[in-house]
């Protein structure tokens, strides 16, 4: 009697996918996979999503094709099976400055829910996340703990810098070659040498911007295996980072390691130690409160500033540093930077990363270039705080994210010059309207009222480039790209959108920007901030439909993360 071929067992650690696939009850299913390519002995096996960013709009995201490959080498080895997925991304420095940069925080939602929705609906016992471009990484972070479902992220590397007359350069020296070609510094020939040779291939952007700074934080809170991450993404190792993360993920599903014993309250605490002390972006702030909210962990905004205050900056990072992310990678790598905050108690070395060891482990096994100036010892910091803290006062109860790296400015009094969208105020840079002094004030560019918190590289590095970078404030309820530098404040919530203070603000105002205080202010009396309160009006939704309209309705406060939710935030009500 011929064997029944539904009797052989699957393996054991095919906790989730036997659902859809054993049995048969589950033939339909099994021979729509076997059309795919999938036969028995594969369908017997643990199911693991591989889910992809891969885009042809952008260099950040380009080789994700090829790794792809590999990690799904690494899960057949280890003796899983890999099913590839895609999702969106999009490209904030391709959007910057233009109505699409809308979409880019907004796509950190989407990214979660559509992994959410493949991961649920094909019922993976595991995933591998591979990710480039700044909102993947939150985004693919944020659908893995919202799964807890055992798995990784691997960030594709970042890209080489471009040469440009005898130096190093990235995306960020364009930007602020736009604003030099404005102010008459730089020829149009030389702006589009500069273009030309900029991103010289593959990768996220070469500076401690948002993609680099995202990903240390992940493998600081663990949930990137230690070490892969930094390697570039053209780098010859890159490939065999793809096998190994592949390997890890079929382990973690074997061991049932899901995310929630990994990102712990202590572990979001390495990642905001990890982001100050090298300087990082202030979008960091915004996406490691989503991953927290994932998890149910209670990590506010509030909650960066001490460990900002107590962490000095130690990594010589562009965009006010002299290096880039590979030659990190060829100092010793994120490590460097663990182990010098570990030796003062700034972090926590007992966490654990998804490769097994804990962050001290990982710390002591670095091994460092001799002679390498990337990353300086703790007793001789580039400076002696972190690159951001939180301020809040009249102008931003809820708090707001100041970005210090690159500047020495504490304290900052102007008037206000006042902009309804980032689109008005760039053009007042062209026009080079702005004065030493000025504090630029750019409103309704919050989650809900851009809608997507816009960031707002266009207008600050065309102020740099304009050599009004040192002498004038910025401050925004929008975000800043990584690759900001200047005393700029951002994510002041509530928003303009629901009538925040921001909204209140008139042309000339004195605004106060006080670091050493924590203190964002308006010098305008209670009394008078009531009477404008009374007599404001909302303006007009810029969408009425789509999902911009739909995000607007369902996001939170730019403190709370920005994320969305089934019950709509609250909005503040004029009051009169």
């Amino acid at each position: 009697m011929a064997e029944n071929p539904y009797d052989l067992p699957s393996d054991p650690a095919k906790r989730i996918s036997g659902a859809i696939t054993d049995g048969p009850d589950r033939a339909p299913a099994r021979a729509m996979l076997k059309a795919v390519g999938f036969d028995d002995d594969d369908l017997r096996r643990p199911i693991i999503g591989v889910g992809s960013t891969w885009i042809e709009t952008m260099p950040c995201n380009l080789n994700q094709r090829e790794l792809a490959e590999q990690v799904k080498r690494g899960i057949r080895e280890a003796g899983g099976t890999p099913m590839e997925f895609n999702t969106v991304a999009v490209s904030d420095g391709v959007s910057m400055g233009t109505e699409g940069m809308r979409g880019s925080l907004i796509s950190r939602e989407v990214i979660a829910d559509s992994m959410e929705l493949v991961t649920r609906g094909h019922l993976f016992d595991g995933l591998v996340c591979l990710v480039g471009c700044d909102k993947t990484l939150p985004g693919a972070a944020m659908a893995l703990a919202r799964l807890d479902l055992p798995g990784l992220v691997l960030y594709n590397g970042s890209i080489a810098p471009g040469r440009f007359e005898g130096r190093d350069v990235t995306i960020q020296d364009v930007f602020e070659g736009v604003g030099a070609h404005a102010a008459g510094t730089m020829s149009a020939t030389k702006l589009h040498e500069l273009e030309n040779v900029a991103c010289p291939g593959a990768g996220a952007c070469g500076g401690q911007f948002t993609a680099n700074t995202m990903s240390m934080a992940l493998e600081l809170l663990g949930i990137s295996p230690a070490g892969l991450n930094g390697i570039p993404a053209l780098h010859p190792d890159k490939a065999e980072a793809a096998v190994s993360a592949g390997r890890l993920a079929m382990q973690l599903v074997r061991d049932d390691t899901r995310p929630s014993a990994i990102i712990t309250r202590k572990a979001l605490e390495n990642a905001a130690a990890g982001v100050a002390g090298s300087g990082g972006s202030t979008n960091a702030v915004l996406h490691l409160l989503a991953i927290a909210r994932e998890l149910g962990i209670e990590f506010g905004i509030h909650d960066f500033d001490p460990i900002a205050d107590r962490t000095p900056v130690i990594a010589d990072l562009k965009p006010f540093g002299r290096y880039v992310a590979s030659d990190l990678h060829a100092a010793g790598g994120i490590g460097l930077i663990t182990r010098e905050l570990a030796k003062d108690g700034l972090v926590h070395p007992d966490e654990v990363n998804v490769d097994g060891r804990t962050l001290g482990q990982i710390a002591e096994a670095t091994e460092e270039q001799t002679g390498q100036d990337v990353v300086l010892p703790l007793d001789r910091p580039l400076s002696p705080s972190g690159g951001v803290a939180i301020l809040h006062g009249n102008l931003s109860p809820h708090g707001c994210v100041v970005k210090l790296a690159g500047h020495e400015r504490r304290l900052h009094v102007g008037p206000a010059r006042v902009f309804d969208s980032e689109e008005e105020c760039f053009a007042a840079v062209k026009q080079r309207l702005f004065h030493p002094g000025d504090v630029v004030v750019i409103r309704y560019e919050g989650p809900a009222g851009g809608p997507g918190m816009r960031e707002m590289l266009h207008v600050t590095a065309a102020l740099v480039g304009e050599g009004l970078g040192e002498e004038v404030a910025l401050i925004t309820d929008g975000r800043f790209s990584g690759a900001t530098h200047g005393f700029m404040v951002g994510h002041i919530a509530p928003e303009a959108a629901h009538c925040g203070p921001l909204a209140l603000v008139e042309e000339g105002d004195t605004i106060v920007v006080d670091v050493d205080q924590r203190e964002l202010r308006v010098e305008v009396s209670d009394e008078e901030l009531d009477a404008r309160r009374a007599a404001w009006t909302p303006p007009a939704p810029r969408y009425t439909s789509g999902v911009m309209a739909k995000y607007a309705a369902l996001v939170s406060s730019a403190a709370e993360g920005a994320v969305t939710s089934p019950t709509p935030p609250e909005v503040a009500t004029p009051r009169g």
